[in-house]
């Protein structure tokens, strides 16, 4: 017997302890955004030389001798931990798709990865960047026109948008509308329309019955702040309550600042019926002014800034990278993740409703089979050190005899 009867069972304890280990990071992590759990697997360790064993028929074979276990650890990246809605406009979750990690810059040219999509902005050199929660910068394609154009390379994603929008002119509009087709005299049709230089007026439309003439109405048109005229001074309707004439026409306004503008509109979808002055449907191409109401991911991965008139800007959209071979991507913390040469080529991922925003992915960590694994390492750890007790006593008793 000799000391190299101890080195199975003193593998097998530090095998066991960096199980146990990988149990404790585990559950210390339960609750942390992103984080893949670990798992400790472990290879026979063999002699470096063969040994042959013989037979009483006389026959030997051989193989190498095994002297304890060596224990490594693998992330398993592919598991995807539950998405939980945060309410949070810039926390974002990838879900239904395992190889998929939002890319991070340190601004230094490394590159990380990760699933971790807790995002806050923070204001360097006068720039408010989209950082993650360790403090790297989120990566994507930047808006090349306020819309969804975006830039073929990859960059750091600023959260930069106008805090108020400018309201849009109004150059066409329509109406569908009933007018009376008796018991009234007149009827008064409202657009709401915009200009540059006039964040909203209405624009009415009034509507006389002709006298002596049946089913014609004399057109005429009001503004607040300004004049409106059009070439059209009558409206006639069919015998069926179709419009006739004019399907369209074109309003020229005067502004009271002396500004011009004209409105294309179009009256196709006016009827002549019954008594009922009623207001289908208004459409018209302006909008007003408004301001920035909130910035907010979409299921698409696009960021946007929302304003109080229903317009939006586009900021970016993220970058999301996958691997030919991810399972083999090198941890760097337990929510950041490096390439190496075994994970094959990196590519951007497609990310249409790929994207859960206002959520984060959570944990992947399974406490009940962490639980389980920590009884069987204890008790791994436990028969180890019994072995090595045993070893220890059978070289005693050994010593003994000799002396």
């Amino acid at each position: 017997m000799t000391i190299a009867s101890f080195i199975p069972s003193v593998t097998g304890m530090n095998a066991m302890s960096q199980a146990q280990q990988s149990v404790s990071e585990n559950i210390a992590n339960m609750r942390t955004t992103g984080y893949k759990q670990n798992e400790t697997l472990f290879q026979t360790l063999l002699g470096s030389s063969g040994r042959s064993v013989g037979s009483k028929s006389g026959l030997s074979s051989s193989r190498v001798s095994i002297t304890g276990v060596n224990a490594y650890n693998r992330t398993n990246v592919d598991i995807e931990g539950p998405v939980q809605a945060t309410g949070n406009k810039l926390d974002v979750a990838i879900s239904g798709n395992s190889n998929a990690f939002f890319t991070l810059s340190d601004g230094y040219g490394n590159i990380y990865y990760s699933r971790a999509g807790d995002f806050q902005k923070l204001t360097q050199n006068g720039l408010p960047y989209l950082v993650s929660s360790g403090g790297l910068y989120v990566q994507g394609f930047k808006s090349v026109d306020g819309g969804d154009t975006f830039s073929s390379a990859a960059s750091d994603i600023v959260v930069e948008a106008p805090l108020t929008i400018k309201q849009q002119e109004t150059t066409a509009a329509s109406i569908i509308a009933n007018v009376p087709a008796k018991d009234v005299d007149s009827a008064v049709y409202s657009v709401r329309i915009y200009s540059d230089n006039y964040d909203g007026a209405n624009l009415n439309m009034v509507l006389k019955r002709i006298e002596g003439r049946q089913n014609s109405w004399a057109l005429s048109f009001e503004l607040e702040d300004g004049t409106a005229v059009s070439p059209e001074t009558e409206v006639i309707f069919d015998t069926n309550g179709k419009i006739k004439t004019p399907e369209k026409t074109t309003v020229a306004i005067t502004w009271d600042d002396g500004s011009t503008s004209s409105v294309a509109l179009d009256l196709s979808g006016m009827t002549q019926y019954g008594n009922s002055s009623e207001i289908t449907k208004i459409q018209q191409n302006g909008f007003p002014s408004g301001e920035m109401t909130n910035m907010a991911f979409d299921d698409n991965g696009i960021l946007r800034a929302h304003y109080s008139n229903g317009s939006n800007v586009t900021i970016a959209k993220l970058a999301v990278s996958g691997f030919t071979a991810p399972e083999n991507l090198t941890p760097y913390n337990n929510t950041l993740f490096e390439s190496n040469g075994e994970t094959g080529n990196t590519f951007f991922v497609n990310t249409d409703e790929l994207i859960v925003p206002e959520s984060l992915e959570g944990s992947s960590v399974d406490l009940a089979k962490e639980f389980s694994q920590m009884i069987v390492v204890q008790r791994a750890y436990t028969l180890n050190s019994r072995s090595f007790t045993v070893n220890d006593e059978m070289l005693s008793t050994l010593v003994d005899l000799k002396s």
